[in-house]
């Protein structure tokens, strides 16, 4: 009589407990799960939409060299459009300025560093305006660098523009010189243009 007392206490405290475990279980996974997922996204870059160009300042004359291809990765929160990762590489023989001669003598000029990439770190506010840091590498040499940036969103694609200031002596490149009358501002305007479908 004791023993099936016993028993009959276990299986009614085993039934509640399972009966309270098994939902409480199943809320903390969906919850988990959630976390994980919500907001979260990747964009598809649309390369006819989009551009990377560069500005400069030479004597008696400006140019802008504009990227023919590259590759990016971007993702981050849909919602707040909050960037998580932002990877961008390119070879600098896509990057033209519309005169073929200034081209070739630019990858002359950039030597063992014929590509160039961007790795994002961290974004943040300041005044009400989106900032973000990257690593940029030219010629082999890594810069932390920062800027501002904004998103907006129409639907499912996100258009991103920035812009970022630079000088290229910081990486080791000798300023341009052509026939020691012509010289190439160090100062250099980088601007993106990035659109692409949010997944």
């Amino acid at each position: 009589m004791v023993i099936d007392r016993f028993n009959k206490r276990m299986f009614v405290q085993g039934l509640i407990r399972n009966t309270m475990i098994r939902p409480l279980h199943s809320a903390v996974l969906s919850l988990l799960v959630f976390a994980t997922t919500a907001g979260a996204g990747t964009l598809v870059i649309d390369k006819a939409k989009s551009r990377i160009q560069v500005d400069a300042k030479a004597t008696g004359h400006d140019f802008t060299g504009t990227l023919d291809d590259f590759e990016a990765t971007v993702s981050g929160d849909s919602a707040t459009l909050a960037p998580s990762t932002v990877s961008l590489s390119w070879k600098f023989a896509d990057l033209k300025t519309g005169d073929v001669k200034r081209d070739a003598e630019m990858l002359k000029w950039l030597g063992k560093g014929p590509q160039g990439s961007f790795a994002f770190i961290k974004t943040w506010q300041d005044k009400g305006k989106d900032y973000a840091q990257g690593k940029l590498t030219i010629h082999g040499v890594s810069k932390t660098i920062a800027f501002p940036y904004t998103a907006k969103k129409d639907g499912n694609w996100v258009s991103i523009d920035g812009s970022a200031a630079l000088d290229y002596q910081d990486f080791g490149l000798p300023i341009v010189r052509a026939m020691a009358v012509m010289t190439v501002n160090p100062q250099l305007a980088i601007r993106f243009h990035l659109v692409g479908e949010a997944k």
